[in-house]
């Protein structure tokens, strides 16, 4: 994401700054049985943490998995009840599905949220930063997600676009397999060799 686009969301969170050899993982639209599982696996090798950014109702139905992502130590945040567009919604139903993700989430809520699809309206922003959500956008996006998009490409411009205290997306969705499989686990050893940490929000 260019710093020029970002800077018209100040408020937004996009890219951490730091001095130190930093990167910050997140996930999508979890938890989903399998994959959310084998990428804790992942990072559990490669002692890396990551915050998820969960579908409220993913974690109703996989709350067993929801809860391995706590007691391994990982953030967690909220990424509505039902998925919603944020361009699509009114704000009062968008934001009682924000509402009901957090109490899914029980006392493991915290204040982080991410709109699905990137999509929200200078309301619902306004409506979001009144209730203390702190609102996290990113700095690279995979794209992990396009079936249309090589694996090898995908890891490319992954790498490519990380910088320090970059922010970056990947899903743990069932159509991002392909591209997560082979993206993630080099990605993660490559930044590795070059002296980077993994690090939740």
């Amino acid at each position: 994401m260019p710093d020029w686009f970002s800077s018209f969301f100040p408020s937004l969170l996009w890219k951490k700054k730091t001095d130190q050899k930093i990167i910050y993982l997140t996930f999508d639209d979890g938890p989903i049985p399998e994959i959310t599982e084998w990428i804790l696996d992942i990072l559990k090798e490669n002692n890396a943490q990551a915050t998820f950014f969960c579908v409220g109702d993913n974690v109703r139905k996989h709350s067993t998995i929801f809860d391995r992502v706590i007691k391994e130590g990982h953030q967690v945040g909220n990424h509505t009840f039902n998925h919603l567009n944020g361009w699509q919604e009114t704000t009062e139903k968008y934001m009682e599905n924000v509402a009901l993700c957090q109490t899914m989430m029980k006392e493991n809520a915290t204040h982080f949220f991410r709109p699905p699809y990137g999509k929200l309206s200078k309301k619902k922003i306004k409506a979001l930063e009144q209730e203390n959500y702190q609102i996290v956008m990113w700095h690279v996006l995979t794209y992990d997600f396009d079936k249309t998009l090589q694996p090898e490409i995908c890891l490319q411009k992954a790498i490519q676009n990380t910088k320090q205290g970059s922010i970056v997306v990947f899903h743990d969705n069932t159509k991002a397999v392909q591209n997560l499989k082979y993206v993630l686990p080099k990605y993660i050893s490559y930044f590795k060799e070059k002296g980077y940490q993994f690090e939740k929000l």
